[in-house]
């Protein structure tokens, strides 16, 4: 499957920014040039076309790229938050892995670049920063990559493991919120 540039995608998806009190927030986190590590800004994509067939209110659907700061500005104010993610030696390529934040936020080391600052350090400084008003709701859903070289296209083993993170995340908005 060719995944369109992010610039090409957006329909749907909204800004980085402050939230309104109590919304949930889907962030997809990574880049889509890269083959397998688009999966987040895929995800994001097909949830807010979702989001916006349902009619859902209360929802937010951010592609945050590589922003890893954004993740942490974005996230204030949220209700639960939701991040999507590739990742690379946990397990076969499509896999799923589900877990909640607190088990992988980290602390930025002091000689890191903004480049290098990614969601699960944005968890951590998030909390630091923003206390009780940063989501203590965090579930974070990875996808196993299988191909991380220049290309627009996700394999079909990652392909199939973002589509079962869409629809449990369908189904979490659907039954839960």
């Amino acid at each position: 499957m060719v995944v369109p540039p992010v610039a090409h995608v957006t329909a749907g998806l909204q800004q980085p920014g402050n939230l309104p009190e109590g919304e949930w927030l889907f962030i997809g986190c990574g880049n889509p040039t890269r083959q397998d590590d688009g999966v987040g800004p895929w995800v994001a994509r097909e949830l807010a076309q979702f989001v916006a067939k349902k009619g859902l209110s209360g929802v937010r659907v951010v592609d945050a790229g590589t922003a890893g700061m954004e993740v942490m500005f974005t996230a204030r104010g949220a209700a639960r938050l939701f991040i999507i993610d590739a990742c690379r030696g946990a397990g076969p390529p499509g896999a799923v892995f589900r877990m909640p934040g607190h088990e992988v936020a980290s602390e930025a080391p002091a000689t890191m670049s903004l480049h290098d600052f990614r969601w699960n350090h944005a968890l951590y400084g998030g909390r630091k920063m923003y206390g009780e008003a940063f989501p203590s709701r965090v579930e974070i859903f990875l996808v196993e990559a299988e191909a991380l070289d220049f290309g627009l296209e996700l394999s079909d083993a990652a392909l199939s493991g973002a589509r079962k993170v869409l629809r449990q995340l369908e189904d979490e908005l659907e039954h839960c919120h």
